[in-house]
C-alpha cells in the first residue's frame, strides 16, 4: 500500500515538474519576444504595407490592361490598406492599455452569455475549413470579473488563430471553476502543434496563415499571444498555454499521434450571490 502511495506521488511530482518546466520555458520565451517588440511589430506591418505598394506599382507602371484590371489592383490596394489601419489599431489600443491611457472597466459578467456570443462570432469560419467547434456546457451561475470588450475580443482572436492553426479535426470550448483559487478556467484546446504559437514567424506556413490582400487583418500568433497576456494580466487573470499529451489517431497507423494544444485564461470567479446583490 505504501509502495502503491509513493509511487503515486512520485508520479504526480513527475507531471508538475513537467508543469513548470514547461511554464519557466513560455515565460523565458515571451521576455526574449517583448525585448523585441518593436521589430516585430514592425515585421507584422510589412505584409499589409507591401500589399499596398505593390498595387501601386503595378497601376503607375501602366501594367493593367484595361480599367477594369485598373480598378481591381486599386480595390486590393485598398484593403491592404484596411488591414495596415486594423492592425496598428489593435496594437495601439493595447499599448494604451499597458501605459495606462485607456482603462480597462472590470465588472461581473456571466460567462456562459460571453462564450455563447464568442462561438457564434467563430463557428461559421470553422465550419468554412470543415473543423468543428463544439462549446461544452458550463453552468449558468458562473460569472468571472472582466471587461466585457476585451474579453470577448481576446477569446475570439484566440479561436481565430486556432482555428487557422488547425489542419482537422475538433476544437472545443469550455470553462470550469476552480473554488479553491476562487478563479475560472475557460480552456481552448485543438490538435495542433504548441511550437506554432513560438516565434519566428516564418515557421508558419502561408496556408496555415493566409496574408493575400483581401484576407482579414491577423497577427502573427507568437505577437498575438504576447497582446492577450497582457490584456488578460491587467484584468487579473493568466493565460497559459500548454502542450496535450499526443494521443493516437484512430484512423491513422497505430505509432502516429495527434498533437494537441490546451489554451486556458483564468479569470477572477465573482460569486452572483454576494457580489451581483
Amino acid at each position: 500500500m505504501a509502495n502503491q502511495e509513493s509511487s503515486q506521488t512520485i508520479a504526480a511530482l513527475q507531471q508538475e515538474l513537467e508543469q513548470t518546466r514547461l511554464a519557466y520555458q513560455m515565460a523565458v520565451e515571451m521576455h526574449q519576444f517583448k525585448s523585441g517588440f518593436l521589430a516585430r511589430v514592425s515585421h507584422e506591418l510589412r505584409s499589409p504595407l507591401n500589399g499596398l505598394i505593390g498595387m501601386h506599382q503595378l497601376i503607375l507602371s501602366d501594367l493593367c490592361d484595361d480599367p477594369a484590371e485598373e480598378r481591381d489592383f486599386l480595390g486590393q490596394a485598398n484593403q491592404s490598406a484596411l488591414n495596415l489601419m486594423q492592425l496598428l489599431d489593435l496594437i495601439l489600443d493595447v499599448a494604451r492599455l499597458e501605459h495606462g491611457s485607456r482603462q480597462i472597466q472590470l465588472q461581473p459578467l456571466k460567462l456562459g452569455q460571453i462564450l455563447q456570443e464568442v462561438y457564434n462570432l467563430t463557428h461559421l469560419q470553422a465550419r468554412d475549413r470543415n473543423i468543428r467547434l463544439k462549446l461544452l456546457p458550463i453552468q449558468e451561475d458562473i460569472y468571472v470579473q472582466a471587461d466585457p470588450k476585451w474579453l470577448q475580443q481576446t477569446l475570439v482572436s484566440l479561436l481565430d488563430t486556432s482555428i487557422r492553426l488547425t489542419p482537422e479535426g475538433t476544437i472545443s470550448l469550455s470553462a470550469t471553476v476552480q473554488p479553491e483559487t476562487e478563479q475560472v478556467t475557460i480552456c481552448i484546446e485543438a490538435p495542433y502543434a504548441v511550437s506554432l504559437w513560438s516565434e519566428p514567424a516564418q515557421l508558419l506556413s502561408n496556408q496555415a496563415l493566409p496574408t493575400a490582400p483581401n484576407t482579414p487583418a491577423a497577427l502573427s500568433p507568437g505577437l498575438a499571444l504576447l497582446m492577450h497576456q497582457s490584456v488578460i494580466e491587467r484584468m487579473q487573470g493568466r493565460l497559459e498555454i500548454i502542450a496535450l499529451p499526443s494521443e493516437p489517431d484512430s484512423n491513422a497507423n497505430p505509432t502516429d499521434a495527434t498533437e494537441s494544444t490546451r489554451i486556458q485564461c483564468l479569470m477572477p470567479l465573482v460569486m452572483p450571490e454576494t457580489d451581483l446583490a
